[in-house]
């Protein structure tokens, strides 16, 4: 239970859901964690109840980083976690035929700028000491085409991207900074809660939003963050430029036997 002690790990999105797994994660392993997120009063509960640091910060904002830069210059991990779907505010077209400029963009901002914005912090942070681990969380919708969520698929598959041209970057420089990038599924978070509802359907809407997985169940956020854990301890210094995905086995292919 000690694997990341002596490190100072910043989480963004930390507030609730995979972000505040990889935060209480990262403490029970003996880190020091500063808890990030635009939601203040849940961001702070969250890392009151944890035991560490909460920091404001709206990944979108340049300024919001500079400020944390100039509270907290070093770290030894930075997982970019922030994101979002494009649907939190009810439903929106996210097609590639009636998808808004403006939405689409809303999602890039998030997702792809935040965690751009993410990376060079952390290089700032990292540089000093020569070593470090970056993790992106990107999504298996990064690794496959999503129709109806296009603006999501497209920014976490451009988070994928740009992992590696972090790792490389990292490499070249001489540094001993790694950069890999984590693809869940259907994991059970508070996003999830809107499709499923509290009625006496539940387990069978649960059961239908997971008939294509191997598994048939949802993943947990405790799950990504025992990777994240891997990622960010020096059990993984030799790890960069990769992916890993956290689907149930949904992209392995047909768990269907032939006929």
């Amino acid at each position: 239970m000690n694997r990341l002690t002596g490190k100072t790990c910043i989480v963004t999105g930390a507030a609730r859901g995979i972000g505040e797994a990889i935060a209480r994660a990262f403490h029970a392993e003996g880190a020091t964690v500063l808890v990030t997120d635009k939601d203040r009063e849940t961001g702070t509960r969250t890392a009151e109840d944890i035991g560490c640091t909460f920091h404001p910060l709206d990944v979108t904002r340049e300024a919001d980083w500079a400020a944390l830069a100039d509270s907290f210059p070093t770290a030894d991990v930075v997982v970019n976690n922030a994101g979002i779907t494009g649907f939190e505010d009810g439903p929106v077209a996210h097609d590639p035929e009636h998808a808004a400029l403006e939405d689409w963009r809303a999602v890039h901002r998030v997702n792809l700028d935040g965690t751009f914005l993410g990376c060079r912090y952390a290089i700032g942070a990292m540089k000093a000491k020569g070593a470090g681990s970056i993790i992106n969380i990107s999504s298996r919708s990064g690794l496959v085409g999503i129709p109806l969520a296009a603006a999501y698929a497209a920014s976490k598959a451009a988070v994928r991207n740009h992992s590696k041209s972090v790792a490389l970057y990292c490499a070249q420089q001489g540094w001993k900074i790694r950069c890999n990038s984590i693809h869940p599924a259907a994991i059970l978070t508070p996003i999830w809660e809107p499709m499923l509802g509290t009625g006496e359907d539940r387990e069978d809407r649960m059961a239908a939003l997971v008939a294509d997985t191997p598994l048939k169940r949802f993943g947990t956020p405790e799950e990504v963050a025992a990777v994240a854990v891997m990622l960010a301890s020096d059990e993984a210094t030799y790890v960069t430029g990769a992916e890993f995905n956290i689907d149930g086995g949904l992209l392995a292919g047909s768990a269907a036997a032939p006929g």
